[in-house]
């Protein structure tokens, strides 16, 4: 790869791909894309590219005409200058490294599917960037397996052997798989949302321009807020009754939903409408392509049927979008060369990818592709292509025989933990008309599904020699699902890729620029992009990154229901509940207030020896150790258990608490998080920040029950809370009275009867 500038001639027609000799037989000499710049020259003709972007552009633009020097190819100024030493000397390494990881894949799976010396060889007409995506991008660390998860494999496999069967470049529509008339109609939202144009002045006013907002109320979703930085704010209620027709469904999509929804439908409903009514009233938001912020998703009550409807959403976005590639890929073959405007052809983005699905675990990934093959096949005899789709069960698929029988958890428990829980995975997803193409390499992909983990050892950090972000420049639709997870994993994995989407491209892989969009090469995609956040709770964390990243010219939606009661009306033990108010300057400054507040004015109440059996429930792990190192300072009386703590320390942790040994113990949500064990021997619970998630409060004061010893008179519960905690407070005690209680300066006494 690193040299063939050096080869003979001999060697060069050896090495030419089957499109490159066809255009060699047609015109005489070798397609202007394929030239290679000497260094000696002054002048390049459009830009020096390196040698990974020539690769690159041999898998894709081999058929596309040459361009003509334009204003537009200012544009690869910005590219990342590489001096042709470097380049030789960086493709021999991934060569090698290349050649390893295939290796060691042959070796520990002999039933793959694509052999090493296929691989080999369908790699060299691989883009580098593809081959680095499928290496391991921190060498050993990243092989290892993080805490909570069920299996990493040190290196990835991608699918080379089916590159010009899945690419867009080459292919052309098929007139026998439906005509394109959903896209010529004016009334299309995916046509009315790609081909709005925004002008200079109003991109530049959305920094300074307020928020305007509009409170509205729906039937199912409950309180919306409308809100918006560009131009007049529009809103819309949801139809009673909606036709297929309407909403612009792709072929086959209209009659394949139906199919694969009727497990959500029933009875009346089934006949009148192919959607429930929370999918019917999502789906409109979705297909508005507005952002989308629906905190009520719950894996037990409505996971999959929001999962179904967002499915829905992602694969008609790709339907579309191909299909408007390829026909324009017909018109221009048609077409004399030279004849027409290349602005009618402008129907892609910088890269490939469109859809970047976030999902926390592999049987979330499973589940998507899952619906996807099902959208696309439906009730029709003839099946639709999937390959790789063995090996893609084998991987992200699960045994239900290592799950322990006797395993006794809560139901929420059952239904996020099911499965295939690794949390380290990524995957590229090509789908060309009736045929899904799994494993496919990221700039060759149409979605990209990945954990927050398995993106961040792609994407890198300053200074890392090997990382990659590319793929994220032309995300037009980014779906995170199960956001409130995230917390418990990583939130700044969210952040950090959240920081690097739709970012201008370091290199060109490949791009034809005469058919890239204008709003995409004025690097403008960030406004286009529809973001869909879904998550259990109201989180300021997940507020946050809605409020901050999400620009979409669309406008954004964000459900907004105040809960009435909160999960303290759950606790079943006859308990008194005492929250204490502390005070803060501003919210930088809450975290050392908690920690002076308790140290000077609650832990001196539980020195004393009566005051035994103390459980201290810590939400962030960062205070957990910050308490630990105060505890040992002071040579308290403490055990304390945390997510990274093993097996046998968790046990004598138990125990010495039980027994009374350990007069304190410290407590991380996380640990309860993924294990939910039940504590025994609490008497007197401190919750030193309202827990995460609502229900986790009710759960912990319910463990009390565990160890009756008829001491109940004695038990205690403090809570500590500011001004700052307004949503978590309201969801444990109820919006009415938090807001009682943030509007008294005085500790409030709650008194809990509980029912046997």
């Amino acid at each position: 790869m690193g040299k063939r500038g050096s080869r003979s001639q001999s060697q060069l027609l050896n090495t030419l791909t089957k499109k490159q000799k066809k255009h060699l037989r047609d015109f005489g000499e070798e397609h202007p894309f394929y030239d290679r710049v000497s260094r000696e020259e002054a002048k390049p003709q459009i830009c020096q590219l390196s040698e990974s972007s020539d690769s690159s552009d041999s898998e894709s633009d081999s058929e596309s005409e040459p361009e003509q020097v334009s204003g537009y190819h200012r544009l690869l100024a910005t590219l990342k200058n590489v001096s042709e030493e470097e380049e030789e000397d960086e493709e021999e390494e991934e060569e090698e490294d290349s050649i390893v990881d295939d290796a060691e894949m042959n070796d520990e799976d002999g039933g793959s599917d694509v052999s090493v010396e296929e691989e080999m060889a369908a790699e060299s007409t691989e883009s580098p960037e593809n081959v680095a995506l499928s290496a391991d991008p921190e060498g050993k660390e990243d092989g290892e397996e993080p805490p909570g998860t069920s299996q990493t494999s040190p290196e990835e496999f991608t699918d080379a052997k089916h590159e010009s069967l899945f690419s867009l470049e080459t292919n052309f529509l098929e007139e026998e798989s439906g005509d394109n008339s959903s896209l010529k109609a004016s009334q299309d939202p995916f046509l009315q949302h790609v081909n709005k144009e925004l002008k200079e002045k109003a991109i530049q006013a959305v920094a300074t321009n307020p928020k305007t907002t509009h409170e509205l109320k729906w039937p199912i979703l409950g309180q919306l807020f409308f809100s918006s930085k560009f131009q007049k704010l529009e809103t819309f209620k949801p139809p009673k009754d909606i036709d297929l027709k309407s909403l612009h469904l792709q072929k086959p999509l209209e009659s394949t939903w139906t199919k694969t929804n009727s497990q959500f439908l029933s009875g009346p409903q089934k006949s009148s409408s192919p959607f429930t009514p929370l999918q019917k009233e999502l789906f409109l938001i979705m297909n508005s392509y507005r952002d989308l912020f629906y905190p009520e998703r719950t894996a037990l009550k409505n996971g999959e049927e929001i999962r179904h409807v967002y499915c829905l959403h992602v694969i008609n976005h790709i339907l579309k979008a191909n299909a408007q590639v390829l026909g324009n890929n017909s018109r221009r073959r048609s077409q004399k060369f030279g004849v027409g405007d290349d602005d009618d052809f402008r129907d892609q983005g910088l890269t490939r990818p469109k859809v970047l699905i976030v999902v926390p675990f592999r049987e979330a990934a499973l589940r998507v592709v899952q619906l996807f093959i099902s959208l696309l096949e439906g009730d029709s005899k003839k099946k639709i292509i999937v390959s790789n789709k063995k090996r893609f069960q084998g991987e992200y698929g699960s045994d239900p025989e290592e799950r322990p029988p006797n395993l006794k958890r809560p139901e929420d428990y059952e239904a996020v933990f099911v499965g295939n829980i690794d949390d380290h995975f990524r995957i590229g997803v090509a789908i060309l008309q009736r045929s899904i193409r799994l494993y496919a390499p990221f700039y060759s992909s149409d979605i990209l599904i990945a954990s927050p983990l398995g993106l961040r050892t792609i994407i890198g950090g300053e200074g890392e020699k090997k990382r990659d972000f590319d793929f994220l420049s032309s995300i037009e639709l980014l779906i995170i699902d199960q956001a409130d997870i995230y917390l418990m994993q990583n939130w700044e994995h969210v952040l950090h890729l959240m920081n690097h989407m739709n970012l201008l491209p370091l290199d060109s892989h490949g791009v034809d620029f005469s058919r890239v969009r204008m709003w995409s090469l004025n690097n403008w995609s960030k406004y286009y992009r529809q973001t869909l956040l879904f998550g259990a709770l109201q989180d300021a964390q997940i507020n946050s990154v809605f409020n901050k990243y999400c620009v979409n010219m669309q406008g954004q939606v964000a459900v907004r229901n105040v809960p009435m009661t909160g999960s303290i009306s759950h606790v079943l033990v006859q308990l008194p509940h005492v929250f204490q108010r502390m005070e803060a300057e501003n919210l930088a400054s809450v975290i050392d207030a908690r920690f002076n507040f308790f140290v000077n004015k609650i832990l001196p109440q539980y020195r004393d020896a009566v005051m035994s059996h103390t459980l201290i429930y810590i939400p962030s792990y960062f205070d957990f150790v910050r308490l630990r190192n105060y505890f040992k300072k002071e040579e308290l009386n403490f055990t304390h258990i945390c997510e990274y703590t093993q097996k046998s320390g968790v046990s004598r942790a138990r125990h010495f608490f039980l027994q009374g040994e350990k007069q304190f113990l410290l407590f991380t949500e996380r640990f309860h998080f993924y294990k939910r064990y039940t504590i025994k021997g609490i008497r007197n619970l401190i919750f030193y920040e309202l827990p995460t998630y609502p229900h986790f409060y009710s759960e912990i004061c319910n463990m009390l029950r565990a160890t009756n010893r008829g001491e109940e008179a004695t038990w205690t519960c403090t809570v500590l809370y500011s001004k700052y905690d307004a949503q978590r407070l309201a969801a444990v005690v109820g919006v009415e009275r938090a807001a009682q209680m943030l509007q008294s300066n005085k500790n409030v006494h709650l008194f809990i009867t509980g029912e046997k």
